[in-house]
């Protein structure tokens, strides 16, 4: 079986550089067999690549969008950590979208990420799942997520 930084580059995808945290945290950690990142914001090249509140300042999908980007930084957490090619299954996604007053679409935003993982492990790509709105995220991110793998 093909590893799944061949595919990457199959789907034409490049990780990006590991973020930079903004805090006191570490971009991924190591438990067991499972590993956890940090929430990671849609950040290119060392700058959010958008802010404001989705159903307001940024659509539904360009949120979606910049949740496939937080999808990728994720990946170079774990990537930088453990190595790519050692995750076995993707486990849980938890999304949070700032969102504006009304906005009930969480889960189609959040559905940026999921279809990434989907489309670079297959099978072991289906992960359990939460989209969740909020008022504010870090720095004014339109959208946040954090990923949990198992790894082999």
């Amino acid at each position: 079986m093909a590893g799944w930084k061949q595919r990457l580059a199959e789907l034409g995808v490049e990780l990006p550089k590991v973020a930079a945290p903004v805090a006191a945290y570490v971009p991924a950690t190591r438990s067991g067999s499972l590993v956890f990142t940090s929430g990671q914001l849609p950040f290119v090249d060392g700058t959010l690549a958008a802010t404001g509140k989705v159903g307001a300042e940024v659509s539904p999908e360009e949120a979606k969008e910049h949740a496939r980007l937080c999808a990728l930084n994720a990946l170079a957490a774990v990537d930088a950590l453990v190595g790519l090619d050692s995750v076995t299954r993707v486990v849980k996604v938890v999304g949070f979208v700032a969102s504006a007053e009304g906005f009930t679409g969480q889960p189609a935003v959040v559905n940026g990420a999921s279809e990434l993982f989907g489309e670079v492990f297959g099978d072991a790509g289906q992960h359990a799942r939460s989209a969740v709105g909020v008022a504010e995220l870090p720095l004014g991110a339109p959208v946040e997520v954090e990923l949990v793998v198992e790894v082999g």
